[in-house]
């Protein structure tokens, strides 16, 4: 046992002798093709996102494209003093959260129940195509989409035809009321991502032992009981991690749909964080007060991600780090 030990202790002694440099050129020469493969995708965030991230100072600034992020006047949080006494603040926080409540509450759990539906179906063909149903909307624009929903809630579209012949009643200007904007961008938003939200799920179901099921059948459980004591459980990590990083992303809420969507009959819930980042900073040209906006924006989700991802931990097993 003495002279194993003595062995290991000579071993660790010349590894710690053999210097950083010649590691990592030992391992470059091993590995080099898969740190090639590594190399666009560490260039992408290096370059994207975080690079921009000394761009942040013009939030603290008075910025002056003219003058540039170091000539520009420091004004040290007055932007964002500006940002909680102006009006809109309430606003945009309200109708931010409410959409995103909407959607996590509705739109989470959607690709689950779908991927569960799924892995129920025992014929193949059909399968596939529902799969492939319930796909094809993810990869049709956005500009398309809505286009789609204008036409489908018009006065004398779709919806207000088989509205009208099978209620009756007057035809409802869905586009135009404001109390259901939020519903009609997250029911839109579940269909065009269902499917595709689903893959993950559909995955995670394929890694559950199949002798689970069959001793559950062999015990008399019926297929919800085998969904609620097998399934279920067995995909719950990568329900809680997608969950964790859902609400790490509470306060985000794309603006390139709502600006399609939204009418100034509909700005009263149709305006979020994003839609007025994109007004003071694009259309305005207020680049210091839209870029304090988007750091505060961005300082929340990564609180409320920190937070769920601590309480993930204590409460279970699972968590991001």
């Amino acid at each position: 046992m003495a002279t194993a030990q003595q062995t290991l202790g000579r071993v660790q002694q010349r590894v710690a002798r053999i210097k950083p440099l010649q590691l990592i050129a030992r391992d470059w020469r091993r590995n080099k093709l898969l740190y090639l493969m590594l190399l666009p995708v560490i260039l992408y965030y290096l370059i994207f996102q975080y690079v921009p991230i000394y761009g942040s100072l013009i939030a603290f600034q008075n910025f002056n494209p003219a003058k540039g992020i170091t000539g520009s006047p420091w004004v040290g949080f007055q932007n964002f003093t500006d940002f909680f006494q102006s009006f809109y603040f309430g606003i945009l926080i309200r109708n931010t959260l409410a959409i995103s409540l909407l959607d996590l509450v509705l739109g989470f759990p959607a690709p689950i129940i779908l991927a569960l539906l799924l892995n129920e179906l025992r014929w193949g063909p059909f399968r596939r195509l529902v799969q492939t149903i319930t796909y094809m909307p993810h990869f049709i624009s956005v500009v398309v989409i809505v286009g789609m929903m204008v036409d489908f809630t018009a006065k004398d579209g779709l919806f207000n035809t088989l509205l009208t012949q099978t209620v009756g009643g007057q035809p409802i200007l869905f586009m135009q009321k404001p109390e259901l904007f939020p519903l009609l961008y997250v029911l839109s938003g579940i269909w065009q991502n269902v499917g595709w939200g689903s893959i993950i799920y559909l995955a995670a179901i394929t890694t559950i032992d199949p002798t689970l099921y069959e001793a559950a059948m062999v015990d008399g459980a019926n297929r919800f009981q085998q969904i609620r004591h097998i399934t279920l459980p067995g995909i719950m990590p990568t329900i809680i991690i997608l969950l964790i990083l859902r609400l790490g992303s509470t306060m985000t809420v794309g603006f390139e749909k709502i600006i399609l969507m939204y009418n100034p009959l509909t700005m009263a819930t149709a305006d979020v964080i994003s839609t007025y980042v994109y007004r003071k900073g694009i259309l305005e040209a207020d680049f210091g007060y839209s870029a304090a906006v988007g750091l505060f924006n961005s300082v929340i989700n990564f609180t409320l991600l920190t937070l769920a991802n601590r309480f993930s931990r204590r409460v279970g097993d699972t968590s991001l780090w």
